[in-house]
């Protein structure tokens, strides 16, 4: 799929942004104000969960009382192109295609000495002149019945393809957390630098090109979300010392003509981790607002892989583990939903709320939620914004004894528990249909990818 031009005039440009909102509907990315079917889910309604967990006779996800899933999509299993379903499905998109079809985009984590599923015929990087085994897979589906009707690879010679995001012109965004290479860590036998973001057409009837938009930074990349009404993309970085990052593109719509990264400054606030010393207080208060603003950072493309560093000397704010990154929509227009795996002072995971600034006023930001409790949420990662205006967060929680869990979150801030996986794996890619009526949600290891329905605003 070639990505519009959107054009330079401001009536052209105005009837583009309406187009990309519609579009961002339709691409199964929700908004946040989207109204509630019944009262009970309503904001400030009384809503506190939807019920206990019914044990899984499966024994693999435990689910509210009149709610069910279906498994989609396994390891192993036969694709269209010859191939089998690789492992480590992580981060996911979900698109309308027409033709009453919806498209999912899969990333998989894969590194260089792990299978493929199969012998890749072209892709990005290559180790020891092997194609390397990360990217994405789509799986095609009837969009009325959920029946798969194709499922194949779609990206190829990439390295730990964690999350992305969708784009409102029709393409999943996958980012390698993987800023490697010859002669460094973790790079032996690779021929090229890795750290990229690539594109990959919700269209795609096969392995498309894998082109790196290097303009984009070469870091330890986990998601992307795109703000409809400018084309601009925001990134999270999955390190204890990330930062949050963004993307203004020449072109809104075309990400291969490049454009500037910056990275996040809260002016006063240096650090939002909240990681307590002793006697000392949060430096961020849940709920509090405060004013951002963007520094430019040269050299993207970061051949020693020292773009938060430079970032913080120009005094951006450090966030722990940026992970999970969803657009939403809300009464004053995009809002970006940001989480942090083991920020706050229970090192338990946070969730920031970027507004974007209109008509000159500037960007702001807040903490949204910060867990308090294992109750609540347990390292948050992959989330989403449902259309009821609720947050779903799926958990990567690696532990002995730790099931991991999708919770749930209200505009109102309360925490509740939704689903139970009963693995020992992480949930990933929770991603809502296109008309609203399913969760699509991946088990990390071995592969599972399950789609969820039930009474949504019940």
């Amino acid at each position: 799929m070639t990505a519009p031009t959107i054009a330079p005039d401001r009536r052209r440009f105005l009837g583009a942004t309406a187009t990309a909102f519609a579009a961002l509907a339709a691409s199964g990315c929700m908004t946040r104000g989207a109204p509630a079917p019944t009262r009970a889910a309503a904001v400030g309604d009384g809503f506190t969960d939807y019920g206990a967990l019914v044990p899984d006779p499966a024994g693999l996800l435990d689910l509210p009382q009149g709610f069910s899933y279906r498994v989609i999509s396994s390891l192993g299993d036969a694709m269209d192109d010859g191939g089998t379903v690789p492992d480590r499905a992580d981060g996911m998109g979900c698109f309308d295609i027409g033709n009453g079809e919806i498209a999912l985009v899969r990333n998989h984590e894969l590194q260089p000495q792990h299978d493929a599923g199969g012998a890749i015929a072209k892709g990005f990087g290559k180790r020891n002149g092997v194609v390397v085994p990360g990217g994405t897979t789509n799986i095609v589906l009837d969009a009325e019945t959920l029946a798969v009707k194709r499922q194949f690879r779609s990206l190829g010679g990439t390295i730990r393809n964690c999350s992305g995001g969708v784009t409102p012109w029709g393409t999943w965004l996958t980012c390698e957390e993987a800023p490697t290479g010859p002669g460094q860590r973790y790079g032996d036998g690779l021929e090229r630098n890795h750290g990229w973001v690539f594109e990959v057409p919700a269209s795609a009837r096969g392995l498309v090109d894998a082109v790196p938009l290097t303009a984009m930074g070469r870091f330890n990349h986990e998601a992307a979300a795109v703000d409809p009404a400018t084309g601009i993309v925001y990134m999270t970085e999955d390190r204890d010392d990330g930062v949050l990052y963004r993307f203004v593109p020449k072109v809104p719509g075309r990400l291969t003509a490049g454009g500037r990264l910056q990275a996040m400054v809260i002016d006063g606030l240096a650090d939002t981790r909240n990681w307590l010393e002793s006697g000392s207080t949060a430096a961020m208060a849940v709920g509090q607002s405060y004013p951002v603003r963007w520094v430019d950072l040269d050299t993207p493309e970061a051949p020693a892989d020292d773009l938060r560093q430079r970032a913080a000397a120009k005094g951006a704010a450090l966030i722990a583990r940026g992970e999970g990154l969803h657009m939403g929509f809300g009464r004053g227009g995009s809002e970006v939903f940001a989480c942090s795996t083991n920020g706050g002072a229970k090192q338990l995971g946070q969730i920031f709320k970027l507004t974007p600034g209109l008509a000159g006023a500037p960007d702001m930001v807040e903490l949204f939620f910060e867990s308090e409790s294992e109750a609540q949420f347990n390292y948050g990662d992959n989330l989403a914004v449902a259309p009821n205006g609720h947050l779903i967060v799926c958990e990567d929680q690696y532990t002995d004894v730790v099931d991991n869990h999708i919770r749930g979150i209200t505009p109102d801030g309360i925490a509740y528990t939704f689903a139970r996986l009963k693995a020992q794996t992480e949930l990933a890619g929770g991603c809502f249909s296109p008309d609203g009526r399913v969760l699509f949600v991946n088990a990390y290891s071995p592969t599972a990818t399950l789609a969820i329905t039930g009474p949504w605003a019940a």
